[in-house]
């Protein structure tokens, strides 16, 4: 600690500092870079040249101030006394009369508390002393106090000030990447805890040790670079963080290319700038060739070291993949320039596989091979698909050929890539193939024409008539064959063919009510077969369409019906129908039966073409009726039908119709007739039970006389 006297002289009331004050004295050994002063009086500064200056007038004289001066070298504290000028004789009249004189100087306290430093990981022994508060009026009352975080409050204990000397002092290690400054604040007190001076704050800065290695972002980068890149080329960038203090040296890196791997072309394919971590390619675009590299993959091994790089500083690793990616710089070439293959006349699918080489990367749009035709299939006959797989061209048949129009067939194909090749590369001849495609002739079986056939007739035509004459030809035209007809399917079993001439006729009666006949129409399949080696089978349809004929009674429906005991309300209607079509059905003409007396107790009309109403002319007991009627179609000739249905006569009250005690006279007189015939039954069976019983006594009596006999004999 350094004293120096400052005198400040008065002048027309107002106290000056004095001009010829000498400057501020550091010395660091070093060259004093980086010095930082702090001056505890606010009215004066330390400026670029280390002299004490004033910021303005200063009013006060016996006032103590501090000189704080530090570096990352050296650390020092001068203390200035701030005193009065000497006294001098009156030199005015005003003085000699003592007017305005100046009133006693003051004096002003001051409480100076330095921005302290400490270093983190201390060792102990623990307390240590890291500096001093001070204050000009210190008496021998006067405690010193610290609060704040630290000291007081979380964490706790870590700093403590003498309460007589104001030494502060750090209790224990710290960790500067944990907290790295602590504001305090200080102040003066008599013993009576009446404040005195402050309270001031106070900066404890921790000081970076370099306890931090870098850390990189990833334990394993990975990045692309095209084949042929230009040198200078950047690939990627590492990053590692350091967690010591970034405006030292601790926590400024460098990166370093420690390992390639494989070594091959050359060991220093690729460079990181030692500042910014960017790796970039060193070696040349034309052995920065994937298709001839020993290895499209290469890994690096980055080292980053703190400290600039120093041999001191501390470091980390990380790995970077780079892979050597594919452009397509190579066109894909067929494996020959002539494809043959044979194919079966009227055959598909896939006639030849192409082969292709391409030497960029497989599974990607510069190696995957698009095929197209680009002459030769006017017909358009073929397609070509590429095999995900091998890369191979499928070609294939799509629709069939005939050997008889043209056996032989060539074309001409080229193989492109999915993605364009670069500027400097072109498809050449070796991209376009030839193939041959010779077809071989087979047996091909007749056809029919016109296929379907279709045909109309009546339905019940006479056995034997002639229904069709099938057409079949044989497309073997090179060929003299003869064809031969056959029934393939005929569901009602109703056809015949004739086998060499194709006539077909009926072997049954055609009936358009069947289940096999579906809107009129009879479907059958006939086939011909040639007589080649081996033989061919084609088949034809035959359409029957069936026109009605008048061949089904009409019918009435419902054939139950309801009516109600009281004339009044015995009303129903019913209806014809027809399984014939149109004109074979309605109008229907419904009318009662021929029995006598029904006319007295039933009434039927007309209601429509198809429906007519039956009335109850007299009040009938509740009983089941069976009531006769007759209808009649409108076909030519008409056919009638005398038919019955059932009429349930039953109580009606209030909308509601009974008919639970409803009896059948026609059931009655049945059951009647039953009773009597099971009488009948049992009759004779009784009877006859009696005659077997009078046998067997009659054949026991004879069998005993015979026995007698038989003794008398013996």
């Amino acid at each position: 600690m350094y004293h120096i006297l400052m005198k400040i002289a008065p002048n027309c009331g107002i106290l000056f500092l004095f001009l010829s004050f000498p400057p501020v004295l550091f010395d660091d050994c070093v060259g004093n870079e980086g010095m930082a002063f702090e001056v505890s009086h606010p009215d004066f500064q330390v400026d670029e040249e280390m002299n004490l200056v004033a910021r303005r007038d200063v009013m006060d004289s016996g006032t103590v101030m501090f000189i704080h001066g530090v570096n990352e070298h050296a650390e020092d504290m001068a203390q200035v006394d701030i005193v009065g000028a000497l006294p001098r004789s009156p030199q005015t009249l005003r003085e000699i009369l003592g007017l305005g004189q100046i009133q006693p100087y003051r004096s002003k306290r001051a409480l100076f508390a330095p921005r302290m430093h400490v270093s983190e990981n201390m060792e102990p022994p623990f307390p240590k002393v890291i500096g001093t508060v001070m204050s000009s009026g210190m008496e021998d009352d006067h405690i010193f106090h610290m609060t704040g975080s630290g000291a007081d409050q979380d964490p706790k204990g870590v700093f403590t000030i003498n309460r007589l000397t104001g030494e502060v002092s750090v209790s224990q290690e710290l960790d500067r990447e944990a907290i790295n400054s602590y504001m305090l604040e200080v102040s003066v007190t008599d013993q009576n805890g009446k404040l005195v001076e402050g309270p001031v704050a106070l900066l404890v800065d921790v000081n970076d040790q370099n306890d931090n290695r870098p850390i990189f972002k990833e334990t394993r980068y990975a990045g692309e670079v095209l084949e042929g890149s230009p040198t200078g080329t950047v690939v990627m960038t590492m990053t590692a963080e350091d967690a010591d203090d970034p405006r030292l040296q601790n926590a400024v890196l460098r990166y370093n290319i420690v390992r390639q791997s494989p070594d091959k072309p050359s060991p220093n394919m690729f460079y990181i700038n030692p500042e910014s971590g960017n790796i970039v390619t060193v070696i040349s675009p034309t052995l920065l060739d994937r298709e001839t590299l020993p290895t499209t993959q290469y890994e690096l091994e980055i080292v980053a070291q703190d400290m600039k790089g120093r041999d001191v500083g501390l470091t980390g690793t990380s790995t970077a993949t780079i892979t050597i990616t594919d452009k397509n710089d190579h066109a894909p070439e067929f494996t020959h320039s002539l494809f043959q293959a044979n194919v079966d006349e009227g055959s598909t699918g896939v006639v030849v596989n192409l082969t292709v080489d391409d030497r960029d990367d497989p599974a990607t749009g510069a190696w995957r091979a698009i095929y197209s035709i680009i002459k030769g299939d006017p017909t358009q006959s073929f397609e070509i698909q590429t095999n995900p797989d091998n890369n191979e061209g499928m070609l294939s048949l799509i629709k069939p050929l005939d050997y008889e129009s043209l056996v032989f067939h060539t074309l001409l194909i080229k193989v492109e890539n999915e993605d364009p090749l670069v500027p400097d590369v072109g498809y050449g001849s070796s991209s376009t193939a030839t193939v041959h495609i010779t077809i071989l002739d087979v047996n091909e079986g007749p056809v029919f024409f016109p296929d379907p056939l279709q045909v109309t007739k009546m339905e019940n035509v006479p056995l034997g008539s002639f229904v069709a004459l099938l057409n079949a030809t044989d497309p073997d035209v090179l060929q003299s064959q003869s064809i031969r007809f056959a029934v393939l399917r005929d569901p009602a079993n109703w056809l015949s063919v004739n086998p060499v001439r194709g006539t077909v006729n009926t072997s049954a009666n055609l009936d358009r009510e069947s289940p096999y006949v579906q809107d009129n129409k009879y479907t059958a399949i006939f086939m011909a077969t040639d007589n080649g080696n081996p033989p061919a089978t084609g088949t034809g349809t035959l359409v029957i369409h069936l026109e009605d004929y008048n061949d089904n009674a009409p019918y009435v429906h419902p054939s139950v019906v309801r009516v109600c005991e009281d004339a009044r309300d015995s009303v129903v209607i019913v209806g014809g129908r027809d399984k014939d079509i149109h004109p074979n059905t309605g109008p229907f003409k419904i009318e009662l039966g021929k029995q006598p007396g029904l006319e007295n107790t039933w009434k039927v009309s007309r209601v429509n073409n198809t429906h007519a109403q039956i009335m109850l002319l007299q009040n009938m007991k509740r009983a089941n009726y069976q009531l006769p009627l007759v209808v009649t179609d409108s076909g030519l000739p008409p056919l009638s039908n005398s038919t019955e249905i059932k009429v349930q006569v039953c109580t009606c009250k209030k909308n509601r119709m009974d008919c639970s005690g409803a009896g059948s006279v026609r059931s009655n007189l049945i059951l009647l007739l039953g009773l009597v015939l099971l009488s009948l039954l049992l009759c004779i069976f009784c009877c006859f039970c009696l005659l077997l019983f009078m046998y067997m006594h009659v054949c026991v009596y004879v069998l005993y006389i015979n026995v007698c006999i038989q003794y008398v004999l013996l």
